[in-house]
């Protein structure tokens, strides 16, 4: 009696628990809903392909006589894929068209920063400062072209990109004359790798004159966003992007910090220019061995993870221009959702209906599981699509269908294993606890193996499988938490009562009708009222549910001699 009171306790504390977990998860939502946090709310987002969304058609920028070919359009695809991924938009299709453009499909409506990261080519170089001015706040009249009879050739070979011979009057001129506010300045930002370059800064506050090209964006290896901290540890408050170079650009970087760090004036900074802007143009107080610097600007937090993700995922081999963007309608619309949604509701249904021919009065728990399963489900998708913007595709709800069959699936096999400790002639109570305890590694074994599928899939997947993949690792979580945080607790308290204790036939733990019960080495154990047992239907009912294996093992027990011992072997 001690013990089925301290099981009872148990299961209410346990039940407790999952109170608590369904009141966090609504009630994160709902204080996301109440302060009108951006993209909050109790609905479900869906996919490209039941809502539709915004299609942007790239277009790639070609120089006179330049072409493009399948290799650059291919790793143009990866890398924009890999942006948008790493931007949290979910359930994205990005293809080529027409061996030319390429096509970026996103479900909703992206915002500037989604928009920046798909236009942005993130070519990064990094050129030393050879002049530096503040823009001119009066109007200048802006040449394109330098001025006639300047000369355009350094009179004297430049001996390294911070030779001031690069500056020639020709440039000087176009410098002295150009704005960072005119039509002009669209053109600037633009110049071969081992030529100077005339170039602005994000705001087109100051403009500059920057030697050749000396580390590339390719050189880095990993780039990440962060708050800048003081040589103490204190937080700056702002947000910075730290690089990391390989080999190659560590050993070039040193190279170039060991040189400016001898120069004065202008020639002591080196510029950082991502798409033909200066978005830093530091000092050098000391030379840079560990190829580990960092990067720092005008950056929020969200324009800053955007770089380092660029970056880390690389430049586009060759820039694009937004072509067009357009609103796009779903692909498969309502009909198509509704469709799956019955399909997932006669699923349901017949899981029902078994669980209730199979278990009696016990197939109720499953129902009731299933339902807080279904709930939990609801709210973790909800939070999911507020918080990573993640969609509901098609393959999303066949994920959820799925659910649903392996979520019983749990279910039954503890409920088999209460059946076989009844069986073996223990009491409720004590069937539940053995029961579960050889349960719940069976059960753990099985949703591992489906975890593992779904993150393998996950990452090896694109576009909708993915989404499948993550609505089966999240339902698979879910089935262990209602099992462990329901079921089994329901069950602890279900055994305390008269109805399933006393073995009710309706309850579905009658012992006299679950039959007998497969020992092993040819060998049954009948329940103490087996012989009525098989008079009833009940009886008949079990011995039909027996494997072949185990009437063959019967049949054997009932032709062995009498002299023969329990092991099989002749005495």
């Amino acid at each position: 009696m001690a013990s089925t009171l301290s099981a009872v306790k148990q299961a209410w504390r346990t039940l407790i628990w999952l109170v608590v977990v369904l009141a966090v998860l609504a009630g994160t939502i709902a204080g996301g809903v109440l302060f009108s946090a951006p993209g909050a709310g109790w609905g479900l987002k869906l996919g490209l392909d039941l809502e539709g969304g915004t299609q942007i058609i790239l277009a790639p920028k070609l120089e006179s006589g330049q072409q493009v070919n399948s290799d650059q359009l291919s790793q143009a695809v990866s890398i924009i894929r890999q942006r948008v991924d790493a931007s949290g938009v979910s359930e994205a299709e990005i293809s080529t068209q027409g061996g030319q453009n390429i096509v970026v499909s996103i479900p909703g409506t992206p915002d500037q920063d989604t928009l920046n990261r798909i236009e942005s080519s993130a070519k990064l170089e990094f050129r030393p400062v050879l002049v530096a001015d503040a823009a001119p706040t009066a109007a200048v009249t802006p040449t394109a072209t330098p001025a006639e009879g300047l000369s355009d050739t350094p009179t004297v070979a430049p001996t390294n990109a911070s030779d001031l011979n690069w500056v020639t009057p020709a440039l000087q001129d176009q410098f002295t004359n150009f704005s960072c506010d005119s039509d002009g300045a669209k053109d600037a930002g633009q110049a071969p790798a081992d030529k100077p370059l005339l170039a602005c800064d994000e705001n087109n506050a100051a403009k500059y004159i920057l030697g050749p090209v000396e580390v590339t964006g390719e050189m880095i290896s990993d780039a990440t966003s962060g708050v800048a901290q003081t040589q103490t540890g204190a937080s700056t408050g702002q947000w910075v992007v730290n690089i990391i170079f390989n080999d190659e650009g560590t050993s070039k970087f040193a190279d170039v910090t060991t040189r400016l760090n001898a120069l004065q004036g202008s020639q002591n900074q080196f510029a950082i220019v991502l798409d033909g802007k200066v978005i830093s143009a530091p000092t050098t107080n000391a030379v840079i061995t560990d190829g580990r610097p960092q990067i720092s600007g005008s950056f929020t937090q969200d324009s800053a993870k955007t770089l380092a993700d660029n970056l880390k995922f690389g430049a586009l081999p060759i820039g694009f221009t937004v072509q067009s963007n357009d609103s796009v309608s779903a692909t498969l619309g309502s009909s198509q959702l509704l469709s799956g949604l019955i399909a997932g509701l006669i699923g349901l249904i017949l899981v029902v209906i078994y669980s209730l021919f199979q278990y009696r009065a016990l197939g109720l728990v499953t129902v009731a599981s299933l339902v807080v399963a279904g709930i939990m489900t609801y709210l973790v998708i909800a939070l999911m699509s507020w918080r990573i913007d993640f969609r509901l595709s098609l393959a999303g709800v066949a994920g959820l269908i799925v659910a649903i069959g392996f979520t019983a699936d749990s279910f039954i096999v503890y409920f088999e294993r209460i059946r076989d400790e009844l069986r073996d002639g223990k009491g409720l109570a004590s069937a539940v606890e053995a029961g579960w305890r050889r349960a719940k590694r069976t059960i753990y074994a099985a949703k591992a193996v489906n975890l593992l599928s779904a993150v393998v899939l996950y990452v090896l997947a694109v576009g909708n499988v993915r989404g499948f993949a993550l609505t089966l690792g999240v339902t698979t979580v879910i089935d262990v938490l209602v099992v462990i945080l329901f079921t089994h607790p329901v069950l602890r308290l279900l055994a305390a009562t008269k109805f399933f204790s006393s073995g009710h036939k309706a309850s579905g733990l009658d012992p006299t009708a679950l039959g007998a019960i497969y020992r092993g080495r040819a060998e049954f154990r009948k329940p103490v009222d087996s012989v009525a047992t098989k008079k009833t239907g009940a009886g008949r009912e079990a011995a039909l549910r027996q494997t072949i294996a185990e009437r063959k093992a019967a049949q054997l027990t009932a032709e062995k001699p009498a002299d023969t011992k329990k092991d099989g072997k002749d005495s």
